[in-house]
């Protein structure tokens, strides 16, 4: 499928294990992928691969906790090629911890690349999608945002929080024509995620054994739901949290 063609996909968290794979899927069907991530290194190993399987992609490094670095993002890749029709804000962290246990600097830097930057993103992307009349956006939240699991409250707050964000914004630009969603994954199959479970003393089959489907869930999934939330395909949906999960109750 081509359903990208001659479209402008910004992806941010495009060097980690799902963003490689959502900037992998939209070069796939046709878009210019934006690989956009704080590493520079790995934005520019994302976008050989792309080019390795066929596709077109552009490495902009970005610090998106830095407000002034979203504006120049979005600016450098509309520059490209004139339009941005997908903007997947897709970054995040994950700082471990209750309210006792977790640092200032921890809520504050959470808050700060799992949401404000979304905020900026959206903020200096919209008025170019309103021009062009219409776009698509689509947002990573997360099953804990929605179910909370125990000791990781920034996360789960900040998540839950980018679940109102995009049925707002969803709301509120649904008349431009501006369709935004958002993904809510569950256990993935990502570097982040094998950190956690060593540190844990898990194993991955371990995690594997929580979810009714079998097994925890690919990066390579979470990016065709991703494509197709994105894709004209999807063209009813607007302010959805599609939870992708495997059935699997919180961790």
């Amino acid at each position: 499928m081509k359903r990208f063609e001659d479209k402008v996909a910004v992806v941010t968290g495009a060097a980690g294990g799902i963003g490689s794979a959502i900037a992998r899927r939209l070069a796939a069907e046709g878009a210019l992928v934006v690989v956009t991530d704080v590493n520079e290194a790995a934005c520019n190993d994302v976008v050989d691969q792309v080019k390795a399987e066929g596709g077109d992609a552009a490495a902009i490094a970005a610090d998106i906790s830095n407000k002034q670095a979203c504006a120049e993002l979005i600016q450098r890749s509309f520059a490209l090629e004139k339009r941005i029709d997908v903007l997947v804000n897709n970054a995040g962290i994950n700082r471990r911890g209750n309210l006792l246990s977790l640092s200032e600097e921890d809520w504050d830097i959470s808050f700060t690349v799992n949401l404000d930057s979304m905020f900026h993103l959206c903020r200096a992307t919209l008025p170019l999608m309103v021009a062009a009349g219409g776009g698509a956006i689509v947002n990573t939240a997360s099953q804990w945002g929605l179910y909370p699991a125990p000791n990781h409250i920034a996360y789960n707050t900040t998540k839950a929080a980018v679940a109102a964000f995009t049925q707002n914004l969803a709301r509120d630009f649904a008349p431009d024509k501006i369709r935004v969603n958002a993904i809510c994954p569950g256990e993935i199959h990502t570097p982040m995620l094998e950190a956690g479970v060593k540190r844990s003393g898990r194993t991955i089959a371990d995690l594997d054994k929580l979810v009714p489907i079998g097994r925890i869930g690919k990066p390579e999934e979470v990016a065709a739901l991703v494509a197709f939330l994105a894709s004209d395909e999807a063209a009813f949906m607007c302010g959805s949290l599609v939870e992708i999960t495997g059935a699997q109750a919180v961790a």
